[in-house]
Order: structure tokens, then sequence, then C-alpha cells
């Protein structure tokens, strides 16, 4: 079987999907990308064609009339990888802490760590159902909670083990698993507590699969899609990826929202999906993921949490400005004049959005229908606020918030892919060339 793949090199998450010669999803990667583009496009491919694998498996599985656990074994694979990186990081924070503290600091986070993957189903087991989440948020969560209860306990010094566990989750991150295929496959057939019959036939569907992984092309996009070890004609912009991903979604699609992690992305389409304008901001992150990423870690939240608390404010604080560098200092002075934390929230997801209404001004306004991509589109708030603001300023519209909408722009990837990169395509429409080459460009 022929494979397709689109890879969304962004800035702060890379993402990979798979699809079959029927343009039929088979499969999703997803990973940090942090500082190492290149492990992080190695990792999302490697993880989409593993989805693709089970997928096929539940295919092949389900025409015999049997019913095994598959699930049971993607969650017990996903799992046993993330038991891999959890002993390697646990060993690298306890050497550093060792270095830079005491002995009994190693020797206490070794035990905690012991204790995280003792836990290991309940910590990581969700990652095989939500691919929005991810490994570092996960045991980050676990670990930090952990050492604060043993620094409580006066079992080691919380400092030492903070700052031993942020260098070593960086190096960990940002290293391929040496792990093997057919070895990962036996860990995980151990951890999934199948009966004989159920793991003889996943293990016979396993094999039968090994040679239905063929890829016939790439294509690859996003932020970092320079470092993509692609030709240039397999290299697509992130505003023609979005679009035909928007498009294939959602057909009815006119006008495209995309918050990433480093730009915003207003994208006016045709009725065939072809891009007919666009703006973007591309000089910062104000106001995207990583500006997000960076008030979470200051109010020491999960990214995850922000929006939910945001829903709770009574009121919006204004915020003078979504500059990144500037974010720490005026949240400190909010919350030092008493100001509400999920006020403060609240205002700033406002801010955000209204940085994004002037984008989709200037591109040509919301037309219906509006679709919204990117990770951002799993913020609770800032949908409700672009509902909102759109309501505001156009009046009723269609606004569409896929379930997977962070694969946008690797869908998109994908079809040009499996469209053999784009060539026969209808040519732009007629009234915007110069947009839509400069589309191309981007």
């Amino acid at each position: 079987m022929g494979l397709f793949v689109g890879i969304d090199l962004g800035s702060t998450t890379s993402k990979a999907v798979v699809l079959d010669a029927s343009e039929r999803l088979l499969g999703r990667g997803l990973t940090n990308t942090r500082s190492n583009y290149d492990v992080a496009a190695a990792v999302a491919r490697i993880e989409a064609l593993d989805d693709a694998r089970f997928t096929l498996i539940e295919r092949t599985l389900g025409g015999s009339g049997a019913a095994p656990p598959t699930s049971a074994l993607r969650r017990a694979w996903v799992v046993s990888h993330c038991v891999d990186r959890l002993r390697a990081l646990g060993g690298r924070v306890a050497a550093i802490a060792e270095s830079t503290g005491t002995a009994s600091d190693g020797a206490a986070i070794r035990r905690l760590f012991e204790r995280i993957e003792a836990d290991a189903d309940a910590v990581f087991g969700t990652l095989a159902e939500d691919r929005s989440r991810f490994f570092r948020d996960l045991a980050s969560a676990r670990f930090f909670a952990d050492a604060t209860d043993a620094a409580q306990r006066r079992e080691l010094a919380y400092d030492v083990a903070a700052a031993a566990y942020d260098q070593a989750i960086v190096e960990v991150e940002n290293s391929e698993t040496p792990i093997g295929a057919e070895q990962r496959l036996e860990r995980a057939l151990g951890r999934a507590g199948l009966s004989a019959s159920d793991r003889a036939s996943l293990e016979r569907a396993w094999r039968e699969t090994e040679g239905a992984l063929t890829v016939e092309a790439y294509v690859g996009t996003g932020y970092g899609r320079q470092r993509l070890p692609f030709p240039k004609e397999q290299i697509r912009s992130e505003i023609l990826c979005h679009g035909l991903g928007a498009h294939a979604l959602y057909p009815g699609t006119r006008t495209v929202l995309d918050i990433g992690g480093q730009d915003t992305k207003a994208i006016q389409l045709d009725e065939a999906g072809l891009v007919q304008n666009f703006q973007m901001n591309d000089r910062c992150a104000a106001g995207c993921g990583r500006y997000l990423g960076y008030i979470a870690e200051e109010m020491n939240l999960g990214l995850h949490e922000l929006g939910p608390l945001a829903l709770e404010a009574t009121r919006a604080v204004k915020i003078s400005s979504t500059c990144t560098v500037f974010a720490g200092v005026e949240l400190r002075e909010l919350l030092a004049l008493g100001e509400r934390r999920e006020n403060i929230l609240l205002g700033l997801h406002r801010a955000i959005l209204l940085r994004a209404m002037s984008l989709l001004a200037r591109s040509g306004g919301v037309r219906n229908e509006l679709t919204f991509t990117g990770g951002v589109a799993k913020n609770v708030a800032v949908v409700r606020e672009l509902k909102s603001l759109v309501g505001e300023h156009y009046g009723e519209r269609t606004l569409n918030i896929h379930p997977d909408s962070i694969y946008t722009g690797a869908l998109g990837a994908a079809l040009f892919a499996r469209r053999g990169g784009g060539e026969s395509l209808p040519a732009p429409s007629r009234g915007k060339p110069k947009a839509a080459a400069a589309a191309a460009r981007a």
C-alpha cells in the first residue's frame, strides 16, 4: 500500500499525517519541537507511521471478524515508549542533582522517578487517546508535584531538583530513543495484559502489515520547513497547506484563522480551497502559542489550564501589550496590584484575539465559513472570545473547529504529497494572482 506523508515542522510542535491512496487518514504523530527540528521531524514521522500501522491492524482484524483489544496494545505501546523516556530522564536528573547538590538529592530523585514509573499507565495513558498532549507536559506535572511533596518532607532540595529537571528534559526530549520497533512491540504486548489468543492475533496482524508501510511521497511545511530533508519541490508554504487542509476538513471554508506557536495567519480561500489572499504576523510570537506558553510558565500552570481558568473570570483586565518579552513584567505588576489571575487571563486571551481580528480584517474579513486551525484552537477561552468578536463585527458566521485542528497544516501537506506536489491542482483564480504567488513564497 502506498502511503503519503505530510510533516508540519512548527516552532513549538511538529506534526505528521499519513494518508492512503484514497486520501483516508491512517495515522498522526505529534511531538514538541523545542530547539531540535531534525529530531522533532523524525519523531513526528515515526509516531504517525506507528499510528498508521495500528489503524491497518484494526482494519485487518475487523475484516476477519475477530475483535481483540487493539486499543489495549496501542495504549501499552505509547506507555512503554514513555517509560523508556522516563527512565532516561530520571537517570539524567539524578546525575545532575548529584553533581550540583548532594548524593541524597540524587537518591531521592531516583525514588521519585520509580514511583512515577509505577504509575505510568495512569500518568501517560491519555497520550494514546488525546494526541494533543505531550510526554513533557505529563511527566513535568507529576515530577514537580512529587518534588514539592518530597521537599516539604525534607527529602530533597527543591531548587536543586527543579534546576536539574529543566536541564535534563531538554536533553532527553532532543534525543531519539534507541529502542527498535520489534523490541517496543514485545514490551507493549507484555504490558497490555492480553490473553494468549488475542496476543497471537495481534502478532500475526503486525507481521501482515509490515510490508504495507511504504511511503510513496513526502511533503513538508511549517516554520522550520527548510530543515526538512526534502527536495525543494516537496516543500510547501504554511499558507497553502493550512488552506488545503482546512478545505479538506470543511469544504465550505472561505476564511481560515490559524494561531500557531510562532505566528498567526488569516487566509481567504475560493470554493476550490485555493488561496486568494492572506495576512500573517511573522515578526514575533506576540499573541501566539509561545506567548500563552510563557504565561503558563510564569503562573506555574499547565498550558491546558489557561482556557478553563479564564472562563472563571468576572471581567477582562485590559492588557497593554501582548509582547512576549514584557509579558512577565506586566503580569507580575497586575498580580501585585491585586488583580485576580482569572481576570488577567481573560484579558490576555481577548488581547490575542484582537490581534487576530486585525489580521482577518486586513486579509478580507470573515466570510462564511470560518475554520479555526492550530493548537490554540483547543483553548476554550480563545474559542469563546473568537465567537464573540466575530459575531460583534461580522454577524452570524459558521465557525468550524475540528478535534484534529492542530494537524491541519500536516494534512494539507499530505494532500499535496498525494496529488503530486500540487502540480495537478487548478491554477489560482484570476482575481488574486499576486496573493497566490506570495502565499507560495510565505
